[in-house]
């Protein structure tokens, strides 16, 4: 549980750092001489570093060392933090956060195989469950502290606040984690990585594009037949090589393709949209605050923190077959009821819909999670957490593109020149019909999916 503890603080550090500087863009548009559109692309360079580094990041978490690697990214994203704080010029910061979000892409995967090969299977549903709250917290708290820090210090302290933390999170990693290494490693699959990187990467910035204010349909369109190109390439090369960068085989596996895949790519776009769309419709259609706006969906975060307490006994005495179903129909009732919202809703009714939207999303983010690793032997556990990676960070930003087209798209049918509540409340809805068809893919599981795991018996 100590390692457990230790990776998710190193993951809430980086996971916050993605979103931290949404509510500070003003700001920094102000120093840098321009506007905030641009300095938006601070947000851009920092993901498609991530998704393009973090094919590579077992291969040289095995040639260096898990220990040895985990540490120093940390070190390396503490460094690029203090790096962006102190950039004198747009182009300085820039180069700063492509480092910091490479430096990032080895944190996640790492820190979590670091976690699955220091803990036994009947431990694995109590120290997993450790994992899940970098996630569901830092999108939400992210551009609500970026903003107070801002307003009461300065832009720049939301990159050094890393400092501490960074030094901190180094000096136990390199006291308490054992260094796991792989003497007889494979060549570096150059052609792999290439292709997995320009796959990632186009598909990345596709959807940057679509999220963004920038718009380009064409260009969007052209990077997503690249990404589709490159994808079936990396594919072929990947499924053919003797020594792939990563294999594949672990996509076989029924349950970690549902929950990684199918079912959890499904959840995790309907989840992710509704962190974008909640403030941005209590700020453009209620005429809130960004201060007020936070301290609401505080009552989101409150419920996500809340849930953790009786997830793990819920899985114990249901099984994660049943509650993904379950409760996936439930995330997408409380995502549609989101829909409900209005300036003059009662607040106990607004703070029941946020409840009950915040739990269901912490649910079933760890019952994903525990069924993606469920039934993975010890030998596929590196590919996995790669991969795992790698569609998390995909069906996130497909999220939030989709909810941005949506918005857009419904902004566009009205003929008006800006966004009402109407347009938040189509998305939400169809967000949370995106949410309850998961279930779908959830019901292809055994019954018996992660019995061992969670401590319950197997059905039949």
């Amino acid at each position: 549980m100590q390692i457990a503890l230790i990776v998710a603080c190193a993951n809430f550090m980086q996971n916050l750092d993605s979103t931290i500087i949404v509510t500070a863009l003003p700001a920094m548009a102000h120093s840098f001489a321009t506007n905030a559109a641009r300095v938006s692309e601070g947000i851009t360079a920092y993901a498609l570093a991530a998704a393009v580094c973090i094919p590579a990041s077992v291969w040289l978490a095995e040639r260096l060392g898990t220990r040895n690697l985990f540490s120093g990214a940390i070190a390396l994203f503490t460094l690029s933090s203090m790096a962006c704080g102190l950039s004198g010029s747009f182009a300085a910061f820039i180069a700063a956060r492509l480092v910091q979000g490479g430096s990032a892409a080895m944190m996640s995967p790492v820190g979590r195989l670091i976690v699955l090969r220091n803990t036994e299977k009947h431990e694995l549903m109590q120290t997993l469950s450790t994992l899940v709250w970098p996630s569901l917290l830092a999108p939400v708290i992210g551009p609500v502290l970026g903003g107070l820090i801002t307003d009461a210090l300065s832009w720049r302290w939301i990159f050094y606040v890393n400092l501490p933390v960074g030094i901190a999170a180094v000096a136990l990693v390199l006291s308490i984690i054992p260094n796991h290494k792989v003497e007889a490693h494979a060549a570096f699959d150059a052609r792999g990585f290439l292709l997995l990187a320009a796959a990632v990467g186009c598909l990345s910035y596709g959807l940057d594009l679509i999220a963004g204010q920038r718009l380009d349909a064409p260009l969007a369109l052209g990077l997503f037949a690249a990404a589709a190109l490159a994808g079936y390439a990396a594919v072929r090369h990947l499924d053919a090589s003797a020594q792939p960068l990563v294999r594949l085989n672990v996509l076989r596996r029924r349950e970690f393709f549902v929950a990684t895949v199918s079912g959890g790519g499904l959840s995790r776009a309907a989840i992710s949209a509704t962190p974008f769309l909640l403030p941005l419709m209590l700020e453009v259609s209620f005429g809130y605050s960004p201060f007020d706006a936070g301290a609401l969906l505080l009552v989101y975060m409150l419920a996500n923190l809340l849930m953790k307490a009786i997830t793990n006994p819920i899985i114990r005495r249901f099984g994660l077959r049943r509650v993904l179903m379950v409760n996936g129909a439930i995330v997408g009732a409380g995502i549609a009821a989101c829909a409900l919202l209005a300036p003059g809703l009662p607040l106990a009714l607004t703070a029941l819909i946020l409840l009950l939207a915040g739990a269901s999303r912490s649910m079933q983010f760890t019952a994903m999670l525990f069924t993606t690793f469920a039934e993975i032997p010890d030998e596929e556990r590196p590919p996995a957490s790669v991969l795992f990676s790698l569609m998390q960070q995909i069906a996130m930003a497909a999220g939030v593109a989709g909810a941005a087209l949506i918005l857009n798209f419904s902004r566009l049918l009205r003929h008006a020149p800006t966004l009402s509540i109407f347009d938040f409340r189509l998305a939400l809805v169809l967000a949370g019909v995106i949410g309850a068809c998961a279930v779908f893919a959830y019901a292809r599981l055994p019954e018996s999916t992660g019995a061992e795991v969670s401590g319950r018996i197997a059905a039949g």
